[in-house]
C-alpha cells in the first residue's frame, strides 16, 4: 500500500562525457562573432551530462511523484477531488472544438455554440433556474458575477442602500471576499451545535440594508440546512435575495434543486461537479444561474437560440457587462457537457446518493477512534475533530502527514473553523468500496500508532521525497531554489 517516490535530482544522474543528444551538422559552423561581449558567458554553463534513457527516465519517474485523482484517493473535503471518466477529456478536445478560433463568427461556430447553450439548458433543469451563464472562470468568479446581478437587480429598483450580505460562520472562505470585492459589506450570521444556522440569531440581522444572504446547502459540515424554505422566507421578506454556493451541490444532483428552495442565485463548480482534473489553481468554471425575472442581468454576451434553431450572441442592454473574455472556459464546459449526456437522467440520480453513502460509511466505521462533534447523518462530507484519544499529543496535521506514507492525499484539515482539530473527509461518488475500506483501514492503524507510538505518527511522512519539515523554519526560510538544498534533505 505504500507508495514509492521518486526523488533523485537530474545532477545526481550525470556523469561526464555522457551525451543525450545530437545536433544535425547545418554546414553554417558556428561562430561567436557579433555578439556583444557583455552577453557572452565567461565560462560554459554547468548542465548535467546524461544519456536520453536517463533523462527520459527521469522526468518520468518525477511525474508519478505528482498526486491526482488518477493516481490515487483524494478525500479532500469540500472540494470534490472525483475522478474524471477520460471519454470527457476526448470530447473536448475533439480538433473542430479544440481548435476553434474564439473570434469565430457565429456563423461558422454554430456547434460550439449549440453545445454552450444546451448545457445552459441542462444546469437550468439541475438547478432548478431559469437561464444560466457559463461565463465566469471559477467558483468565486461565479460568486462574484452572482452577486453582481443581485446589486444590478435592487439598483434597477432604485433601492440603492441595499449593501449588506448575511454570512454563515461556516461558509467557504471565498463567500465574504467575493461580497467585498462586489463592494458589499459581511454580516456573519451563528450556527447552532450541530453545524446549522441559527434561525433566531437571523432574525435581528434582517434589515432593508440587506441585499442578499449565502447559503451552502449542504452546509461546510456536510449537514443538510433543513431550514432553508424559512430562511428564505425571512430573507424575501426583508427584501433581499438568497444566493446559493454550489461548492457543495454533489449530493444533491438529481435528488433537489436549490431553485425549489427558495434560491434566486447561485453557481454550480463545474470543476468540482461536472468532470473537470482541477487542483493547483486551475482549470476552472463557475456558471451563474438566475430565477425567472433576473435574466436580464447576467454578463454578456449570452448565447442564445433564434426562432430558426440557429444560435447567435447577445448582450442586453440592461446586462451588467463582461466578466470574461467571451465565453468563460469552453474546454471545461465541454467536459461538463460530455460528463452530464453520458450519465443521462438516470445516472444524475445515482450521483448524490452514492457520494452520501460513501461519506457516511467512513464515518461510521472511524466514529470510534476519532472524534465526531455532529453526529448526524451527513451528506458528501463530514468533519472529525481530530483523534478522540487526544492524551498523546497527536494532532490532525500529524494525521494528514502520516496518510502520505500510505499513497492516500490527506483531507481537508483545520476548516471549518467550528472544531479545533478539524478533519474533513469528502469521497466522492466515484470511489469503489475496496478504495474505502483501505482508507479506514489506514485511518484506524493511524489511530493505534497515535496511541501506542506517537513520535512515529508524529515525526511523519517518512517515506516522501521532502519528509518531515520543520513547519516554522519552512515558513520563516525556505528554499526555493536547487542551490538552497542539501544531500540530505532528499
Amino acid at each position: 500500500m505504500n507508495r514509492k517516490f521518486y526523488s533523485n535530482l537530474i545532477f545526481d544522474l550525470s556523469r561526464k562525457g555522457r551525451k543525450g543528444y545530437r545536433l544535425p551538422d547545418t554546414g553554417c559552423g558556428a561562430s561567436l562573432e557579433g555578439i556583444p561581449a557583455n552577453l557572452l558567458r565567461e565560462s560554459a554553463p554547468e548542465l548535467p551530462e546524461v544519456d536520453e534513457p536517463s533523462v527520459v527516465r527521469h522526468f518520468t519517474n518525477l511525474s508519478t511523484n505528482n498526486f491526482g485523482v488518477d493516481t490515487g484517493f483524494y478525500p479532500l473535503g469540500s472540494c470534490t477531488m472525483k475522478y474524471n471518466p477520460k471519454i470527457n477529456e476526448e470530447m473536448a478536445a475533439l480538433p473542430n472544438m479544440s481548435a476553434l478560433h474564439p473570434l469565430t463568427p457565429a456563423a461558422a461556430a454554430q456547434g460550439a455554440l449549440e453545445a454552450y447553450f444546451t448545457l445552459q439548458e441542462l444546469l437550468c433543469e439541475i438547478g432548478g433556474m431559469s437561464e444560466f451563464t457559463l461565463n465566469p472562470f471559477a467558483g468565486a468568479h461565479g460568486e462574484l458575477t452572482g452577486l453582481m446581478v443581485i446589486r444590478a437587480y435592487h439598483r434597477s429598483r432604485g433601492d440603492m442602500k441595499r449593501d449588506t450580505v448575511i454570512v454563515p460562520d461556516s461558509a467557504h472562505g471565498t463567500n465574504p471576499a467575493s461580497a467585498a470585492v462586489a463592494g458589499l459589506k459581511v454580516v456573519e450570521v451563528k450556527s447552532l451545535p450541530d453545524g446549522t444556522v441559527d434561525v433566531e440569531a437571523l432574525k435581528p440581522l434582517l434589515n432593508d440594508r440587506v441585499a442578499a444572504m449565502m447559503m451552502t446547502n449542504p452546509n461546510t459540515l456536510g449537514i443538510f440546512e433543513t431550514r432553508i424554505p424559512e430562511i428564505a422566507a425571512m430573507v424575501h421578506e426583508a427584501g433581499g435575495l438568497m444566493y446559493y454556493d454550489g461548492a457543495n451541490i454533489n449530493p444533491l444532483v438529481g435528488v433537489t434543486r436549490p431553485g425549489d428552495m427558495g434560491f434566486d442565485v447561485m453557481h454550480i463548480n463545474l470543476h468540482k461537479t461536472f468532470s473537470t482534473p482541477h487542483g493547483g489553481g486551475g482549470p476552472g468554471s463557475g456558471p451563474v444561474g438566475v430565477r425567472k425575472g433576473l435574466e436580464q442581468f447576467l454578463p454578456s454576451p449570452r448565447v442564445v437560440k433564434l426562432d430558426d434553431g440557429t444560435f447567435a450572441l447577445d448582450s442586453p442592454e440592461t446586462s451588467l457587462g463582461q466578466v470574461s473574455n467571451l465565453l468563460g472556459n469552453f474546454a471545461v464546459e465541454l467536459r461538463a457537457l460530455a460528463y452530464i449526456l453520458s450519465l443521462g437522467k438516470e445516472g444524475l440520480r445515482e450521483v448524490g446518493p452514492m457520494a452520501t453513502l460513501a461519506a457516511n460509511y467512513i464515518k461510521e466505521s472511524l466514529r470510534d477512534l476519532y472524534r465526531l462533534p455532529v453526529d448526524r447523518v451527513c451528506k458528501h462530507e463530514f468533519v472529525f475533530d481530530g483523534l478522540a484519544d487526544k492524551s498523546t499529543g497527536v494532532t490532525t496535521l500529524n494525521v494528514a502527514k502520516r496518510l502520505l506514507d500510505f499513497g492516500f492525499h490527506a483531507p481537508t484539515i483545520y476548516f471549518p473553523l467550528l472544531f479545533h482539530e478539524s478533519l474533513m473527509i469528502e469521497p466522492t461518488e466515484t470511489e469503489n468500496l475496496d478504495t474505502l475500506n483501505d482508507f479506514i483501514k489506514v485511518m484506524r492503524q493511524i489511530a493505534d500508532e497515535a496511541a501506542n507510538n506517537p513520535d512515529l505518527v508524529k515525526n511523519a511522512p517518512h517515506d516522501t521525497p521532502v519528509r518531515h519539515p520543520d513547519d516554522t523554519a519552512a515558513a520563516l526560510t525556505p528554499r526555493v531554489t536547487v542551490a538552497d538544498l542539501k544531500s540530505n534533505d532528499l
